[in-house]
């Protein structure tokens, strides 16, 4: 019997599956709190996933989708997690759109302030975002001047970034670390074997990850996910490529121009009529008067 091969839990259509559905909330309570790092009285016991109810194979196939893991604790306070394997070069300005419009969306109208709901927005990054050395980072509104004055705890953002959580010493009795190390797919099978026999929802969820890697149909939507993300990384390298080699193109017309205008300064330098200055270079007569002056 061939071995199933294990699919990457940071797929974010298998972070969904594994994190994102009611019946495996005990998984999303568990990283969660090891994300969040709260104390005794204030760690989350129980919360409601908000399921994606449209996972359809046109949403998995569109290349600027995004597959998010939505949840509200027992205590009002809603979280969003979303999973991004590479940089689309505008992570913040995008976390920041969807962390302020869940804040708005949580009240109706009519409803006060005060209903608004304290919201968080975490990122699992595989890519360096940020130029700290720091793999978790977490952002609150503080005062400039004064550094310990919060101005309100209600908008929270979290961003863990892979390649630096690699480069720290893993500690195994660290709940963050063991969540991080079952979600990377690079993980020798002796460091999951101990996670497993350490902590009883991590074991919980590989197994859930052992039966979605060998179900057919779960199977072809994770492919054609990857595929899509990787379309999406050519179309983001083409376009990328195109502006650079237009910006080498607007750098030669650039030099071209300034070239032709050193050559008309020093025509009319040496007295040549604007008229043939301007012929001779290709510049326009009133360019040529615009030099003269």
């Amino acid at each position: 019997m061939l071995a199933v091969r294990r699919l990457k839990p940071k797929n974010d259509f298998i972070f969904q599956r594994l994190f994102g559905e009611q019946e495996t909330k005990d998984s999303l309570i568990s990283l969660l709190n090891a994300i969040l790092r709260l104390d005794d009285d204030k760690r989350i016991t129980d919360l409601t996933v908000i399921e994606n109810k449209q996972l359809s194979k046109q949403l998995i196939d569109d290349k600027t989708g995004r597959l998010d893991v939505r949840a509200e604790t027992h205590d009002r306070m809603q979280i969003d997690i979303e999973v991004q394997l590479t940089d689309q070069r505008n992570m913040a300005r995008r976390t920041l759109f969807y962390l302020a419009k869940m804040y708005v969306d949580s009240i109706k109208a009519g409803q006060k302030y005060e209903d608004l709901k304290k919201t968080v927005a975490i990122n699992i990054l595989d890519f360096n975002l940020l130029d700290i050395r720091r793999y978790h980072s977490t952002f609150h509104f503080y005062e400039d001047h004064e550094a310990d004055y919060m101005l309100t705890d209600a908008l929270e953002c979290h961003f863990i970034e892979y390649p630096k959580f690699r480069e720290v010493p893993k500690n195994f009795d660290d709940p963050l670390h063991r969540w991080l190390l079952f979600l990377d797919e690079k993980l020798p099978q002796t460091d999951l074997e101990e996670l497993m026999k350490m902590d009883p929802v991590i074991k919980k969820t590989e197994e859930r990850l052992e039966w979605l890697s060998a179900d057919e149909e779960t199977v072809r939507l994770y492919e054609a996910r990857e595929h899509s993300r990787i379309e999406r990384n050519s179309l983001i390298a083409d376009a990328e490529a195109k502006g650079y080699e237009k910006g080498i193109e607007k750098g030669i017309e650039k030099g071209i121009e300034k070239n032709k205008e050193e050559i008309a300064r020093n025509m009319l330098h040496k007295g040549m009529d604007a008229v043939l200055v301007a012929e001779l270079t290709g510049l326009s007569l009133a360019e040529v008067e615009r030099l003269k002056k």
